[in-house]
């Protein structure tokens, strides 16, 4: 059984809503699944979990936010080589720029990116975004 993190900051709700369909989808796979807001983790849970699933919006000009979500990712992506990661959120403008860099620093730092890209919704998920939500947990319970 895997045993997955699933870690996110959410202001609207949206990102939040994601996290948990990930968490339902990697419990229905038969992994064990923990959702963690991003202020509560850090380097030190890291080696805790065989996959982590990364939530967070885009925020401003399409980054990650910048107070809580932002400096936890720094603090531990130089602990994800090897790692099955997933990364998800949402936003309401722009054309995903955020989700491609964000790839791109999971890539760098050696981490598998599950589908091997981001899963991004605009605003409030649909019923068919969390059920993509659910596949993103599941794979990161294989």
């Amino acid at each position: 059984m895997s045993n997955v993190a699933v870690v996110y900051w959410s202001d609207t709700g949206n990102t939040e809503a994601m996290a948990k369909f990930v968490a339902e989808g990697i419990q229905s796979a038969g992994g064990s699944a923990e959702i963690i807001t991003a202020d509560n983790f850090g380097p030190d849970r890291v080696s805790a979990y065989d996959a982590i699933a990364f939530g967070c919006p885009a925020m401003g000009d399409e980054i990650l936010e910048e107070d809580i979500f932002e400096p936890m990712f720094t603090a531990v992506e130089g602990l994800l080589s090897g790692k099955k990661v997933g990364i998800f959120g949402s936003y309401d403008w722009g054309d995903g720029q955020w989700m491609r860099d964000w790839e791109e620093r999971v890539k760098a730092d050696g981490a598998v990116i599950v589908n091997g890209e981001g899963l991004i919704v605009n605003e409030t998920p649909s019923d068919d975004d969390l059920e993509l939500c659910k596949s993103l947990g599941a794979k990161l319970a294989e």
